[in-house]
């Protein structure tokens, strides 16, 4: 669509989107014809913006002589006529030190998300990854009763989980203490589902007396190291009460609509997990998201990962009237800035005991 608009166009269609983001008015063809730095006459402005009008590109609203963008003119301005502004260094230290290297995963995502709403002033997204990603570092096995098992578990990133599991049988504490030092010894520095298969091989091809260690070493592991285990959050939203504040999205019934998907979060966690395996910055505006709450706002994400590996996606959800040029770098500076604070030893396999 955009490479049919010619110059003119293209300019008009660029100076009024940028000056309806700033402004949040319709913009007018006497304001256009001022700021535009084109030499033509406001009549002609009015026949340009009316072409733009009938390809879908911008709106009347009401009885207004202004116009504003549609999506499909958003999408037009950030495809072909969007100038990014690059974050700026000082910035990018400030966003450094919110999100040092050292930190538990799950602190570094919760500032991650944190950081992308205050500088955005929307929401920010992250979507947790799976901690069978990770490897882990320690491991302990507590009898609470006949029936169920404490699972201590302290991986590589610096988290620590608690889970309880319910063997098929009893196990004694000697039991306990074996197996988990057997897993401590053999496993520690591995991911979680390598773990599992390696256990799995080595029951199938061993006959001699460590088969019981190994056969419990399966079924507590089985329960204690899977991925679903622990409850942890698939995403971290922040600061959707920010968009409470926003025109464009002041419908009650809007608003409404838009909190309750954020309360669900399976849809937009969806829509996140479809760019996981895209590089760089997406961004999805108003019914591209395929979501009716979110038909009024612009999602912008990119994802993050360590070591080489994609471990999920981050991002902004606000409105469509959003600074694109600003929003766009930052989410990009934001996910390779979490990559480095994570790539220190998140994924890696813990150094040996000297």
């Amino acid at each position: 669509m955009e490479l049919s608009l010619d110059p003119r166009a293209r300019s008009l269609l660029r100076t009024l989107i940028s000056q309806h983001i700033r402004d949040g008015e319709p913009v007018g063809s006497r304001t256009l014809a001022r700021s535009s730095g084109l030499d033509v006459s406001p009549a002609t402005i009015r026949n340009i913006l009316a072409d733009l009008e009938e390809i879908g590109l911008l709106a009347a609203p009401h009885a207004s002589a202004g116009r504003v963008p549609t999506a499909q003119g958003y999408r037009v301005f950030v495809d072909s006529l969007l100038q990014v502004k690059p974050v700026q260094e000082a910035q990018v230290s400030q966003m450094r030190a919110n999100l040092a290297a050292g930190a538990g995963t799950q602190a570094l995502l919760s500032n991650t998300s944190e950081l992308l709403s205050a500088m955005s002033q929307f929401v920010g997204v992250v979507t947790v990854p799976q901690r069978g990603q990770f490897a882990f570092r320690h491991i302990d096995f507590v009898a609470l009763d006949a029936q169920r098992v404490l699972v201590i578990l302290v991986f590589t990133d610096n988290e620590v989980q608690n889970r309880i599991v319910t063997p098929r049988r009893p196990y004694t504490p000697s039991e306990l203490e074996q197996t988990a030092n057997f897993l401590n010894t053999h496993f520690a520095g591995r991911p979680l589902h390598e773990i599992r298969a390696a256990l799995l091989r080595e029951l199938r091809d061993t006959r001699s007396e460590m088969e019981r260690l190994l056969s419990a070493a399966v079924e507590l592991s089985e329960q204690a190291l899977g991925d679903g285990a622990g409850g942890q959050d698939d995403m971290l939203l922040t600061g959707q009460t920010k968009l409470m504040g926003v025109q464009d999205l002041s419908d009650i019934e809007r608003l409404r609509e838009l909190f309750e998907a954020f309360s669900r979060k399976r849809e937009i966690l969806q829509l996140l997990e479809r760019t996981i395996h895209a590089p760089g910055v997406r961004v999805f505006i108003g019914e591209e998201t395929g979501l009716a709450p979110l038909d009024a706002c612009t999602v912008v994400t990119a994802p993050y990962g360590a070591n080489g590996r994609v471990l999920g996606v981050l991002g902004v959800i606000g409105p469509t009237r959003m600074a694109y040029d600003r929003v766009i770098p930052m989410v990009q500076a934001t996910a390779d800035l979490l990559g480095a604070a994570l790539d220190p030893g998140a994924l890696k396999p813990s150094s040996p005991a000297p």
